[in-house]
């Protein structure tokens, strides 16, 4: 596992987490940081995305306001700074980042040239948008944040799209996901599953709303969807 730079469109660099997988070769999946940035979590997800077969990396989104943000949901002061972190970042240029990541991640050496998107929260939202302004192969949505404002996007959903989303999702109200749920009806390229009891962040090792099963049946599905799109 590794760190690396890749060029931004705009001018400037950034780095990402690399983890490859044991054989060096297969798809790859850009994986997308919540609002903590890569931090622990992050990493694992790649770690385990790599032991699936696949190469992952995980860029740093929050690069141009604070390069390198490593925090956690445990405290309030880390919960502040990445609220603050969240009203600075610039959506559109993020999804640029995504896009100059998937790029690189398609030139590295033993990838077959699928890519995929995953992210959470934050990260889902922004996967969502993948799947409507980018070319990766499939993409992968974790309880992702203000969708139900961004379905006038959902007409130009023309790669697969997997969407995952938490029944008792704080951030995502029942209001919000029925709205998501009709704003996307009728697409064959998009899946949307719902787990029951759970909140926000279900999927997080070691989170404060971690939930052993409802990760299980989620990261199940995603590994039958990766492969699918990306082997």
């Amino acid at each position: 596992m590794t760190m690396v730079t890749i060029k931004a469109a705009d001018g400037g660099s950034f780095q990402a987490y690399l983890a490859k997988p044991k054989s060096a070769k297969g798809g790859a999946v850009v994986v997308i940081q919540e609002i903590f940035g890569i931090n622990e979590a992050m990493r694992a997800i790649s770690d385990a995305i790599a032991d699936m077969g696949f190469f992952a990396i995980c860029p740093d989104l929050f690069w141009r306001i604070e390069p390198g943000v490593n925090i956690t949901d445990k405290t309030d002061a880390e919960w502040a700074k990445a609220f603050d972190l969240f009203k600075k970042f610039d959506q559109d240029k993020g999804i640029e980042d995504l896009k100059a990541t998937a790029a690189h991640a398609r030139t590295l050496p033993g990838c077959n040239g699928k890519v995929g998107s995953m992210g959470y929260c934050l990260g889902g939202r922004l996967a969502y948008l993948m799947a409507a302004r980018a070319e990766t192969d499939c993409n992968v949505s974790f309880y992702g944040v203000g969708i139900d404002g961004l379905l006038g996007e959902a007409g130009a959903i023309k790669r697969p799209l997997l969407m995952h989303i938490a029944a008792l999702d704080k951030y995502v109200p029942p209001e919000a996901q029925e709205k998501i749920r009709v704003g996307l009806l009728g697409n064959p390229l998009v899946r949307v599953h719902t787990y029951p009891g759970v909140d926000h962040a279900f999927a997080r090792v070691n989170g404060i709303h971690w939930d052993g099963r409802a990760a299980a049946i989620a990261n199940g599905r995603t590994a039958e969807f990766l492969g699918n799109y990306l082997d």
